[in-house]
């Protein structure tokens, strides 16, 4: 389908703006209140069966569109994506991550971006798979055959450890409990801070809620910048990302980060480095729990690749089912569930001329769910991430990590993470969902399991 692009700057169209189809009054709101408290996906997802490809409705003065379309997805993540910035609810996490390249914009997004770039560098990286590797052989070792343990919490306790050796060349001291007590804090508090409008205004009233975020905050920053501060103190380069981001320069200026722009940095990178991370392995356990003969093969490979050493690096050419086992988990239960973008002009799309101002949503969870693309969507099917599979599938069908200009700049860094950790820990042992446990989706920044993950250890 076309659409015709409109360069950012120009003035406001004089056409009358054309609307998908969808709730076009404002009655919607109570409605949509409750589902953003139980279940936004059902919102989403009763939006994309009941109107199609694209869905519009208005909550006060603000317009709204959800799209679940190939190319519509292309048109805002890439084509005309210098006409959109982050919509609200995402632009809402600057109260905890600062000016972070998750939340950025414009030219400081890619100045940022191209300073920090090189950190990320496959050749950077590689080394961090050793790491990645002790630290799961530690969290195996906690296991005992017969127990019953949550996984998902053994899951954050394993990234966690992964993400301060990695970030903060640290082991999981006093003072990263201490960060992820916060976060965590803070993240239950998310949904209540973008419910309120202008939060920002409001965050020095003596309210409970806001008290509490006031504190999280604030230890925040001071475990932060005092890590900061040793670094810069040490001047010597500890082979983490943290003295990496200290040393990166903008190639074009010569200029490196600030102090603030470095906390900014490092709290998104502690954030998506260990709660997405710990969700997408939590997710993956289930799945091949459900899955024997899936697990039965990702086994095989493991075995016949590792030969009962441990993994490396040089391994993850050779573990393509297990990184397929990933992907196919990644694709029903994506630790970034949805993303949005706000339009700084009018813009065409497909059919539709919509005014400034307007916030697009696009769904990787029900993206990914489309029988178009991924025939009975429901089914645990690695074999859908073959090489030949994905090859016949359009880019933005399945976008874990986002697209375009603003795709995940951490992408390569996960899958590594992910692969050596499944895999090492998928070498001795195996895992039983605990019968009658409830195993339902929550919607927050990233997608938990809302009751935990229990499962029975086995070895194999």
């Amino acid at each position: 389908m076309s659409t015709q692009s409109i360069t950012p700057g120009e003035k406001a169209s004089k056409r009358a703006y054309v609307y998908p189809p969808g709730f076009k009054h404002n009655g919607l709101f109570y409605l949509f209140a409750r589902f953003r408290r139980r279940d936004p996906i059902e919102f989403f997802t009763t939006l994309e069966k009941k109107y199609g490809c694209a869905a519009h409705y208005r909550l006060g003065p603000e317009h709204f569109v959800f799209i679940n379309d190939v190319d519509y997805i292309r048109e805002i993540l890439v084509t005309q994506a210098a006409n959109f910035r982050k919509e609200r609810t995402q632009q809402r996490m600057k109260i905890l991550v600062g000016e972070g390249l998750i939340t950025s914009d414009g030219d400081f997004h890619m100045r940022q971006r191209r300073i920090a770039q090189p950190a990320f560098h496959r050749k950077r990286i590689q080394h961090y798979g050793e790491l990645m590797v002790e630290r799961a052989l530690a969290s195996r070792a906690q296991f005992r055959d017969g127990e019953t343990r949550d996984l998902s919490l053994d899951m954050m306790d394993l990234t966690l450890s992964v993400v301060a050796k990695t970030l903060f060349d640290t082991d999981v001291t006093d003072s990263v409990r201490t960060i992820n007590s916060e976060v965590n804090a803070i993240m239950g508090l998310y949904n209540f801070l973008v419910a309120l409008p202008k939060a920002e205004l409001f965050l020095g009233l003596p309210f409970p809620r806001l008290r509490r975020f006031r504190q999280a905050r604030k230890r925040l920053d001071e475990i932060v910048y005092q890590m900061i501060d040793e670094h810069r103190t040490g001047g010597v380069d500890r082979g983490d990302l943290l003295s990496m981001l200290l040393e990166a320069r903008d190639e074009e200026t010569g200029e490196g980060m600030s102090d603030e722009q470095i906390r900014d940095e490092a709290m998104t990178i502690f954030l998506a480095g260990y709660e997405t991370m710990a969700n997408a392995l939590t997710w993956t356990w289930y799945c091949l729990s459900q899955n024997p003969k899936a697990e039965a093969r990702m086994h095989e490979e493991i075995d016949s690749v590792l030969k009962g050493r441990v993994p490396e690096f040089a391994d993850l050419p050779n573990l393509k089912y297990v990184e397929m086992v990933m992907a196919e988990t990644m694709r029903l239960y994506p630790p970034a569930w949805i993303m949005g973008r706000k339009a700084i002009d009018d813009f065409d799309l497909g059919p539709y001329h919509l005014p400034a101002g307007s916030s697009v949503f696009m769904s990787q969870y029900i993206m990914h769910r489309n029988p178009e693309y991924f025939p009975d969507p429901e089914r645990f099917n690695p074999a859908r991430f073959t090489t030949e599979a994905k090859a016949n599938r359009p880019r933005f069908a399945y976008f874990p990590f986002g697209g375009g200009a603003r795709q995940c700049i951490g992408e390569s860094f996960a899958w590594m993470e992910g692969v050596l950790l499944l895999a090492t820990i998928a070498q001795q042992w195996k895992f039983r969902l605990v019968p009658g446990h409830p195993v339902e989706p929550l919607a927050l920044i990233t997608l938990r399991p809302k009751f935990g993950m229990k499962m029975v250890i086995e070895r194999r």
